[in-house]
């Protein structure tokens, strides 16, 4: 076995000597009385998108799941393996969680992939091709629309993307229930990773910038 990364140990030395130096009290309190995260967030795998990071949110605040695309496979009970799905049903079931946020980013790889009508498997399993089989008809939509650039078309999929997660959110039995007695709140939202900016899905559908000032002043009011 080779030797574990240095950098990882070096940033586990800065994490204990530093964040978890200051907030020892709230591990302690999380590992006797367990997890009870606001935010379910599905995100990509995308080393440049933490979703902890964006959100500015501590240890016990988010429950996240993260995969290629940040995509949510529709609802399918079979003998198959459904990493993104479990981690639905318990987010869900156990832990009650009543707010899902699926999270985009520009220049996502995933979704550039499935733009890329000609792409060849990068595996004799094609894992990847598979999975972004999700999105492969709004794909080729977008891609055959001459009047964008490659750029736009990139963007349109990434937001698309985003909306075709939330619509198979619902064919989950006790998603959409839950959204109909209104206990559950399902929300969109995009980060551009280069300019750091986040826009969030309004009932429309079209992402829009959040008005960050009347957040803060909302935010002073309820704490005051």
């Amino acid at each position: 076995m080779t030797e574990f990364p240095d950098r990882l140990l070096s940033g586990y030395r800065n994490f204990m000597s530093g964040r978890y130096s200051d907030e020892r009290e709230r591990y302690r309190v999380l590992a006797e009385t367990g997890q009870a995260p606001h935010t379910l967030i599905i995100a990509c795998c995308d080393s440049r998108a933490a979703p902890e990071t964006i959100f500015d949110c501590g240890p016990g605040e988010l429950f996240v799941v993260r995969n290629i695309a940040n995509m949510v496979p529709p609802y399918e009970p079979d003998s198959q393996f459904h990493g993104t799905s479990a981690a639905l049903e318990y987010a869900i079931q156990v832990l009650k969680i009543r707010n899902i946020v699926v999270m985009g980013h520009g220049r996502c790889g995933g979704i550039q992939a499935a733009l890329d009508l000609d792409m060849q498997p990068l595996s004799p399993g094609d894992f990847i091709g598979k999975w972004i089989g999700l999105v492969r008809p709004a794909a080729e939509q977008i891609q055959s629309n001459d009047l964008m650039t490659q750029t736009e078309r990139q963007t349109a999929l990434e937001r698309v993307s985003i909306r075709n997660s939330i619509a198979n959110l619902q064919t989950f039995p006790f998603v959409r229930s839950l959204g109909e007695s209104g206990e559950l709140a399902i929300h969109g939202a995009w980060f551009d990773i280069s300019t750091g900016e986040l826009w969030v899905m309004n009932d429309k559908g079209d992402f829009v910038r959040p008005d960050l000032v009347e957040t803060a002043l909302q935010a002073e009011e309820v704490s005051a």
